[in-house]
């Protein structure tokens, strides 16, 4: 039913990077290999997915990397199981990850009476309960095509780009919402279409190109540093974090490189 509302106001929120620090699509590789749903090959792969992501800039290129990582990774699985295990892992999963400072901005628009729209190119099946745990009023998200209850590789909607605009303009529409008046955020240059499609843009952990795009037209720019609530922040402490990261993506490429050499030598002795 399409609301008569002439004054409702969003606030649009893409999801990785800019609430969570991590990739939602990836966040969950543990679970699933608890779940039987990939081998340990496959989570190994998924690791090292998951720190390029954090430590590259999301382009274009990148982006769909990941998509046909994720896609490709989930042919076959059953969709319902995938549900469960995200519910089930959660909060264990993703309230640690979630920006502080973004949870805060989410409290600041919700007692300023906007509605939260949670907008992301991952996948429904997680972004729907990180909504909820996230009290959103509305989610987009990319969906999945199910065949016989099983992912079936393709995708029937691709939240991403210009269809994330797109999409706010459908919702805008649906839920009165005047899109002069309303905020968006995101970390991505890729989003530049999301966040022209508002009144209020602003910028999260900006990749460098839309930082210069922000700076150059006067949008505010947050940098949000503490994933943990609990956790004290400090520069030297994002060094190493990085360094972390770095060091972890040569252990987990390593690992994948052993894993792969063991299971050849494997093969040759059993011939």
């Amino acid at each position: 039913m399409t609301s008569t509302s002439s004054d409702r106001i969003a606030a649009f929120f893409d999801l990785d990077k800019t609430v969570i620090a991590r990739s939602s699509a990836l966040a969950f590789t543990r679970p699933f290999f608890a779940g039987g749903l990939l081998t340990r090959r496959a989570m190994l792969r998924s690791a090292v997915a998951q720190l390029q992501f954090l430590l590259a800039s999301t382009g274009d290129d990148q982006v769909e990397r990941l998509r046909k990582h994720v896609t490709d990774m989930c042919t076959g699985w059953d969709a319902g199981l995938v549900r469960e295990i995200v519910s089930e892992t959660l909060e264990e999963v993703v309230r640690p990850a979630i920006f502080t400072e973004a949870a805060a901005l989410i409290e600041q628009h919700r007692r300023a009476g906007h509605e939260i729209v949670l907008i992301s190119a991952s996948g429904i099946e997680m972004v729907e309960p990180i909504g909820r745990l996230l009290g959103a009023d509305v989610v987009r998200a990319s969906i999945m095509r199910v065949v016989d209850g099983r992912y079936s590789g393709e995708l029937e909607f691709y939240c991403f780009g210009e269809a994330k605009a797109i999409a706010m303009r459908s919702l805008a529409d649906e839920r009165g919402y005047r899109l002069d008046e309303c905020y968006a955020y995101s970390d991505s240059s890729t989003d530049l279409p999301m966040l022209t499609a508002v009144g209020h843009p602003a910028v999260v952990n900006p990749d460098r190109a839309l930082r210069r795009h922000a700076t150059e037209n006067g949008w505010e720019i947050f940098d949000f540093p503490n994933p943990l609530p609990a956790s004290p922040w400090s520069p030297k402490a994002t060094v190493t974090r990085t360094a972390l990261c770095a060091t972890g993506i040569g252990a987990a490429a390593a690992a994948i490189v052993y894993q792969l050499r063991h299971s050849k030598n494997a093969r040759s002795e059993a011939a």
